[in-house]
């Protein structure tokens, strides 16, 4: 038994409407790394969507209790057998992709985030919301020196899945792109676009005026709420919000051949109905795609995180102290956002 840590873990799916404190701050076992795993030593945390996903059962974990938690910041701590000794003390992040079998057709070909034995951290497994956490050695990441723990740990997945959204949406130079919500995902999104292609138009949907505010502070070249009309058709869009009307709206402006790419892991039922509103000749018609985005491999996180490091990429944070999980997921729920969440656990 290696002592004992303190973990904050959801025991029963809830609906955040009605229940303001999902979370249960515990006392459990440090966990002993197996095989080819590593110990990390939790430094931050940060906090997606995805996880109010898990807590609401849209996405729920295979069993409970479990720790939250995808984008995992800190140092290994110790080693499972057969890993190399070069582990020991390393500054590393865990991202969503938690593991995959390294043998299917999909891993073979570098896209093991369509794998049938995906495992993702923080809901498959115990996650990052605690003060020490498992991982295997190989699926960790090396954290560049030009961020802080903090800074970090959103890349691991906003940045991450923002990086394999851009490039499924195949933008080209000079023609306007776009962006339907803008949280922690879309803001990276944003200003990985602009440094690629730094004349480019960017027009951001947004229904929160903070946000249509911020991302104007971030060089966007047109806010409007998420039924507005944009000054014009863009080549593509991407959708990164939790719900179906941005979607049915911004297809209706998407020049032909134009492809909306939905960075979402789930989508929210409370507005389904709005698909009935698609009108198939003005909506989808001319070769339009729909392109959805599946998890992240590890290729996309540690691609990203070598350009942030070159750019450099600083995300917009607003950190968290450890006692407050419960408040950031509820104010993420309530679209209290302005870039991305972490939690603070320990030192970096």
């Amino acid at each position: 038994m290696a002592g004992w840590m303190k973990a904050w873990r959801l025991e029963k799916l809830v609906d955040l409407q009605g229940e303001r404190q999902p979370l249960r701050l515990v006392e459990c076992p440090v966990p002993e790394p197996g095989p080819g795993e590593v110990l990390i030593r939790v430094a931050t945390c940060g906090v997606c969507h995805t996880e109010l996903d898990e807590i609401e059962g849209r996405t729920p974990p295979p069993t409970l209790p479990v720790i939250p938690g995808h984008q995992a910041v800190g140092r290994i701590d110790r080693l499972g057998t057969g890993v190399s000794d070069r582990y020991l003390g390393k500054r590393v992040g865990v991202a969503w992709i938690h593991s995959a079998c390294e043998q299917c057709h999909w891993c073979r070909t570098g896209r093991e985030n369509l794998c049938p034995e995906f495992r993702a951290t923080g809901r498959d497994v115990n996650g990052g919301y605690a003060e020490y956490m498992l991982a295997p050695a190989v699926f960790t990441h090396q954290i560049p020196e030009a961020f802080s723990s903090a800074e970090a740990a959103p890349l691991l997945c906003a940045g991450a899945i923002g990086y394999r959204s851009l490039r499924l949406a195949r933008l080209q130079p000079g023609v306007p792109f776009g962006l339907t919500g803008f949280g922690a995902s879309a803001h990276l999104v944003l200003k990985l676009a602009r440094h690629r292609y730094p004349d480019l138009p960017v027009y951001v949907f947004a229904r929160n005026a903070k946000e249509r505010q911020f991302a104007r502070e971030l060089g966007a070249a047109w806010t409007g709420e998420s039924d507005e009309q944009a000054p014009g058709l863009m080549q593509a869009i991407i959708d990164t919000t939790p719900v179906w009307a941005p979607v049915v709206n911004a297809l209706r402006q998407l020049e032909p051949g134009g492809r909306m790419v939905i960075n979402a892991i789930r989508k929210e039922n409370s507005d389904r109905d709005r698909l009935a509103d698609l009108d198939y000749p003005r909506d989808l018609w001319m070769e339009k795609t729909v392109q959805s985005v599946a998890n992240v491999s590890r290729a996309d996180v540690s691609e990203l995180l070598a350009l942030a490091a070159e750019i450099p990429l600083h995300p917009t944070i607003e950190e968290f102290p450890w006692e407050e999980a419960n408040r950031a997921l509820l104010e993420l729920k309530d679209r209290k956002i302005r870039g991305a969440k972490v939690l603070r656990i320990g030192p970096d």
